[in-house]
């Protein structure tokens, strides 16, 4: 077996229940509040404050990746997930469960730009999009299985065996690590900037705090809190920016976006994560309310689409090298659109098996626009920007996906309330009514976020890596 293959199972393997654990929580999330007696906006920090430090520490991994040897940061990071998995498995407190998952998601949130800097090194790019694809495959069906397997964990064994049942296969991954990975990239150790590192911080932590707390925070966007917190944040990172202007080692180069390609799938990319992580909200609230289905049920109606999505992964990544990205983007895109047409007519006389169809079709249009998209635009860059693409798109996720969440709910929030205007005491009719108007004004301007996303794609171009860029494991390894 060649070695490139049997450090790409490495990968795969800690990636997997890495990506596993981010949802494997959500389901115990009400068994949490009663063992440890906190309230929901508490507990949601188990996946507000897991989602903050990823984010937090998505711009420095350029900087980190460079320090270190792929083999000490993959052991290194799996390590620190390993020690975060088991502290959270023996809280005895919410504290404790809560530092835990921080601990866990600073090994996650390193891992993944690690491992997407080592493929991109390994790999040349008429390569890279079937790689990237098996890479898909693990960052969607992981999390999408995450819910059903975290429902018969804590029916069967109880919450704890949620992060201990984990444990076997990190240590696992760890002396698999051990023996067989090599390292990949050069070690530059660069300058890091310690006020870039703080102005990132407070920007990333509060763009992402502030966008999640929209929905929960009385008066939404108007609230005085959240739009300070936002506009800091905004503020932060545009001084963060313009710093890395200035700066001979910068932590994040921003000269990526002067790439065409780059800047375009980046853009797409965005556009995407925010229709995704907003339907993934949206659409089991419709489920629950005005559809009238129980949350399990809700979840299995889902389901089918989310494991189509990372079943047809590498199957467009491979479709990705023979064809490029125009002929996988911009149908994706159009496809997309008109999923968003069909969710803004959406009413609860629709069958269920139109609702599982048409879901299915939209986590299809998402495969074949995102990795092609995020692949297609690092391949544009040269090899000594690829620590810095990788992070920007790695942060950028979170990012969009909490502000894609504010604004879908904000939008339907508001269009539900003008519904009622004028009904002092709404029946559940009338209620339902309202929250389909309401879906309806989010899909408006999921319509017109797609359509820009769409043109947009009619420029994208297949990238060509820079002449003199070599791709592989250094020759001392090969030999």
């Amino acid at each position: 077996m060649k070695k490139s293959t049997i450090i790409m199972i490495t990968f795969l393997i800690g990636a997997f229940f890495t990506f596993l654990n981010e949802t494997l929580l959500n389901i115990a999330l009400t068994e949490i509040m009663r063992v440890f007696q906190v309230d929901a906006p508490t507990v949601q920090w188990l996946a507000t404050g897991f989602m903050l430090v990823m984010g937090i520490l998505m711009p420095l991994s350029a900087s980190i990746i460079q320090w270190f040897t792929t083999r000490q940061l993959f052991i290194g990071l799996m390590t620190i997930f390993l020690v975060g998995t088991i502290i959270a498995g023996c809280a005895v407190n919410f504290p404790m469960i809560l530092a835990g998952r921080m601990i866990q998601a600073a090994g996650t949130g390193l891992l993944i730009p690690t491992i997407m800097n080592a493929m991109l090194n390994l790999f040349p790019p008429h390569e890279r999009g079937k790689v990237m694809g098996n890479f898909g495959l693990v960052m969607m069906f992981a999390p999408a299985i995450g819910p059903t397997l975290s429902g018969v964990i804590v029916d069967v064994l109880g919450w704890r065996w949620l992060f201990f049942a984990v444990v076997p296969f990190v240590l696992f991954s760890i002396l698999f690590a051990y023996k067989y990975l090599e390292n990949v990239g050069e070690v530059t150790k660069p300058k890091i900037d310690i006020l870039s590192v703080g102005l990132s911080t407070v920007g990333v932590a509060c763009i992402i705090y502030g966008f999640s707390s929209v929905s929960t925070a009385e008066g939404g966007f108007s609230n005085p809190l959240i739009l300070t917190i936002i506009i800091s944040g905004l503020i932060a990172m545009l001084i963060f920016g313009l710093r890395q202007r200035k700066l001979e080692e910068p932590l994040l180069d921003l000269s990526v976006f002067k790439y065409n390609n780059y800047a375009r799938g980046m853009f797409i990319f965005v556009v995407v994560v925010m229709a995704m992580f907003a339907s993934e909200i949206v659409m089991p609230m419709y489920l629950q309310g005005p559809m009238a289905f129980s949350a399990k049920v809700a979840g299995m109606i889902l389901l089918p689409g989310a494991l189509l999505n990372g079943a047809m992964s590498p199957v467009m990544g491979r479709i990705f090298d023979k064809l490029g990205p125009r002929k996988m983007i911009i149908p994706g895109m159009f496809v997309l659109a008109c999923v968003m047409v069909f969710y803004s007519t959406i009413h609860p006389g629709i069958s269920v098996y139109v609702f599982i169809i048409v879901y299915m079709v939209l986590m299809v249009s998402i495969s074949m626009i995102m990795m092609p998209s995020h692949t297609n635009a690092i391949n544009q860059l040269p090899k000594r920007l690829y620590p810095h693409g990788t992070a920007i798109g790695n942060m950028i996720q979170p990012i969009a996906g909490a502000m894609g969440i504010s604004i879908f709910v904000s939008i339907m929030t508001h269009g539900q309330k003008k519904a009622l205007e004028g009904i002092a005491h709404p029946n559940a009719t009338q209620m339902n009514e309202a929250l389909t108007s309401g879906v309806h004004h989010a899909y408006w301007f999921a319509i017109g976020l797609t359509l820009i996303g769409l043109i947009t794609a009619l420029f994208v171009t297949k990238s060509v890596a820079p002449e003199g860029d070599t791709f592989g494991l250094p020759e001392e390894i090969t030999k």
